[in-house]
């Protein structure tokens, strides 16, 4: 019954937003030509949002014949609306939005301290809007990085540019890129390029800034390298120099790989290991998006080494602490588990640092779902058997197409 009240009460307040009954604010949203007039209610802004409470206060107020006169040019009439719709009854809508007009209201709503507004909306684009960020990378990292508030967002939008760094390196746009942001990306140990593909995008972006023509034909050694002596060590330029005049000679300089190393597995990619090391560190799903303190080496693939309980002891047992990982038959949905421990005996192990996890789409590790032992029942956390394979908890209900296990060591 209180659910049938709670819509009524909805309900009502929209038509009071619709009718604009007794309004006492007008708001001006809209830059010329577009500016509309749009009214609402004083009392109902300032109880739902810090923002109105200080626009309306003595201190900051404009008033005109009795009502406050709020000027947003910033903020388009159609956007303003939908603000204030969910301000007075709750609802908001964003299936009908293109990510543009997505990101544009979540600045609008930061700006006026809708705090509901800002978590949902951030979960939306993730969700909803990956897309997004391939058609302007650098038109949506620029506010989403300058924005404090929007964190998840941030860390969603950095993670996929460190997995498929062609989406901004590639673009048009890469150019126009401000220079701390490229500064920050470069520095993070999950960027997955090759260090000369890093070095010759900042080149090109380094080109752009001083208006120099980039012509990739003279990208060689003296072009790429040499010409920039000045900046680079000088036992650095001396050693690539030496390989690069003496024949036969070997080069003496480490040559770094790829940031962030292949991962051995069908099931998982890099950024899965970023959220499993946070959550066995039981820090937030974001800690480790750079230096991870741990390698996931793989024991065991079902498909690969037989999908049964002697080929996984024969793999697994007495390698210490392991996380698995499955696919659920006909779905993108993985599950899994950490075990500290080891897998070998019979018998249960006590332990209250083990998990579970469900991520529901295997694409998405936004979806992705956690949960530890119950210290009341850290006594059976692990349940090894001979005559099984890992064993924590996992419903029947499960249909498991393959998994696979990983030993985790810390570097």
């Amino acid at each position: 019954m209180s659910s049938k009240f709670l819509a009524e009460l909805s309900s009502d307040y929209e038509k009071l937003f619709e009718t604009e009954l007794g309004y006492d604010v007008i708001i001006y949203a809209g830059d010329e030509p577009n500016i509309k007039e749009i009214h609402a209610h004083s009392n109902i802004l300032c109880i739902r949002s810090q923002y109105f409470r200080s626009a309306f206060s003595n201190e900051w107020a404009e008033k005109r014949d009795g009502k406050f006169i709020l000027r947003k040019p910033n903020i388009s009439p159609h956007l303003f609306n939908i603000i204030l719709r969910f301000i007075y009854c709750g609802n908001i809508e964003l299936k009908n939005l293109q990510g543009p007009e997505v990101l544009k209201l979540l600045i609008a709503v930061d700006e006026l301290n809708i705090q509901q507004l800002i978590t949902y909306i951030q979960e939306y684009l993730i969700k909803h809007q990956t897309e997004f960020l391939h058609q302007n990378p650098t038109g949506i990292l620029e506010p989403v990085y300058r924005h404090e508030t929007f964190t998840d967002l941030c860390d969603f939008y950095l993670e996929k540019i460190c997995e498929e760094p062609k989406i901004l390196f590639d673009s048009d746009k890469f150019i126009d890129l401000k220079a701390p942001l490229l500064e920050m990306l470069i520095k993070r140990d999950d960027l997955n390029m090759e260090e000369i593909e890093i070095w010759e995008g900042l080149l090109k972006w380094c080109f752009s800034q001083q208006n120099v023509i980039n012509d990739p034909t003279k990208w060689n050694f003296f072009y790429k390298v040499y010409c920039y002596k000045e900046i680079l060590p000088q036992d650095l330029i001396h050693n690539l120099l030496e390989f690069h005049i003496v024949p036969d000679m070997k080069p003496k300089t480490n040559v770094m790989s790829s940031r962030r190393p292949k991962l051995d597995s069908t099931l998982i990619e890099s950024r899965h290991i970023s959220l499993f090391s946070s959550w066995i560190d039981k820090k937030g799903s974001s800690h480790y998006n750079n230096k991870i303190p741990y390698e996931f080496k793989l024991l065991y693939r079902s498909d690969r080494d037989g999908f049964n309980a002697a080929s996984f002891h024969r793999n697994c047992d007495n390698k210490g602490a392991t996380i698995w990982v499955a696919k659920i038959k006909g779905t993108a949905q993985l599950i899994g588990g950490y075990n500290p421990l080891d897998w070998g005996g019979d018998c249960w192990k006590s332990i209250i640092d083990s998990f579970l996890f469900h991520i529901t789409d295997e694409k998405n590790i936004s979806t992705a779902k956690l949960g530890y032992v119950n210290n009341s029942n850290a006594t059976y956390a692990i349940r090894c058997r001979s005559d099984k394979g890992p064993h924590m908890g996992i419903p029947e209900r499960f249909m498991v197409e393959n998994y696979e296990v990983f030993q985790v060591i810390k570097k």
